[in-house]
């Protein structure tokens, strides 16, 4: 491991290398100024041991040196021995609050500084080694959490896209709603692990729909008011089946299916509830799910134009939705008519 030797007086600086010679493995390197020895010390911070320093120096002393060092992010673990023939408990004080590990007075006994250094230079390496495990225990960490989460995904993916073939009218429905979500997650400020959970959450928004008869939710017209009571029921039914799970995306996707389709001026259902005691999940996801249901083409009309429902959630900002997840979707306005564009072309 590198040793820096700092001392503006070139015979000190020898003595201290010749003291140095006997260690096996140390590489040292003498410098008489101080900016010279810190461009060193970055420059070979990954196998820096030790750092050696005078005290009384032109320029810059070693206690300004000393925090010089530490203001390197790759050196603030460095030991640091200052060598110094003053005894003033003051300048070993602010030695000490400057970063230094321990201390020589001069004279140096040789073997002294032999025993110092190499002590530092095995708590160097001691450091090195547990940062090293640390490194790879984290990185071993973070792909199990990564190859648990991919198969969540993928298994959450596949049983939404099975519940979804039962609606013939949705196509890419679950998909589009998910890129929806997301898009105006990351415009109300959410993190990109918080984007994450609340877009794959939004995949089962619809998955009490299962236990909707066929003749109701296949049905190409208009449903009649017992059919839509039917229809409705899929709501509430869907946060039962997924609220007793432990996973917490599968826990936000029951607070999305039970709340996706209450209104802000608690007109909606299945509670009633109104304002900001509807989850945030559930008010970004009534804004993704209508939009998307008004642009795309059922059996029971047509697709609209990306501009007029644009108009149908502006002109429904304060009744049926919540009137800043409106503002935050608008916002990213290009991306939702790219992802409109794109749907559409993938479907021709």
């Amino acid at each position: 491991m590198r040793v820096v030797v700092l001392d503006d007086a070139e015979l000190n600086n020898l003595l201290m290398m010749e003291a140095l010679r006997p260690i096996l493995g140390c590489e040292a390197r003498d410098f008489t100024r101080p900016a010279e020895a810190l461009a060193y010390a970055e420059a070979h911070a990954d196998d820096l041991g030790a750092i050696l320093t005078d005290y009384d120096m032109p320029g810059m002393n070693g206690v300004a040196f000393i925090t010089a060092i530490r203001s390197v992010p790759a050196l603030v673990n460095v030991p640091i021995v200052m060598v110094t023939s003053i005894e003033e408990r003051r300048l070993r004080r602010e030695a000490l609050e400057a970063g230094a590990t321990d201390f020589l007075n001069k004279p140096c006994d040789p073997i002294e500084i032999r025993a110092r250094v190499t002590n530092l230079l095995a708590l160097s390496r001691a450091y090195r080694q547990q940062r090293t495990h640390a490194a790879l225990l984290e990185r071993e960490v973070a792909a199990a959490v990564a190859t648990v989460e991919a198969r969540e995904r993928e298994i959450i993916t596949l049983l939404m896209r099975a519940a979804e073939h039962r609606d013939t009218d949705t196509g890419n429905h679950i998909a589009r709603v998910a890129a929806f979500v997301d898009l105006t997650a990351q415009a109300l400020g959410f993190t990109p692990e918080e984007c994450r959970q609340i877009s794959l959450a939004s995949t089962m928004h619809d998955v009490g729909k299962i236990a909707v008869p066929d003749a109701i939710l296949l049905k190409p017209g208009p449903l009649t008011g017992e059919e839509r009571a039917v229809m409705e029921r899929h709501a509430e039914r869907g946060q039962r089946i997924l609220e007793s799970s432990t996973s917490p995306i599968v826990r936000l996707a029951a607070e999305i299916a039970g709340t996706h389709h209450e209104r802000w001026d608690g007109s909606g259902y299945p509670r009633g509830i109104a304002g900001e005691a509807i989850p945030l999940s559930g008010r970004i996801v009534a804004v993704a799910d209508v939009f998307d249901a008004l642009t795309t083409e059922r059996p029971y009309k047509t697709a609209w134009t990306p501009a007029e429902a644009r108009a149908f959630l502006l002109d429904n900002a304060g009744s049926h939705f919540d009137p800043g997840v409106v503002a935050a979707f608008l916002s990213r306005w290009p991306d939702v008519v790219a992802q409109v564009a794109s749907s559409t072309s993938r479907a021709a």
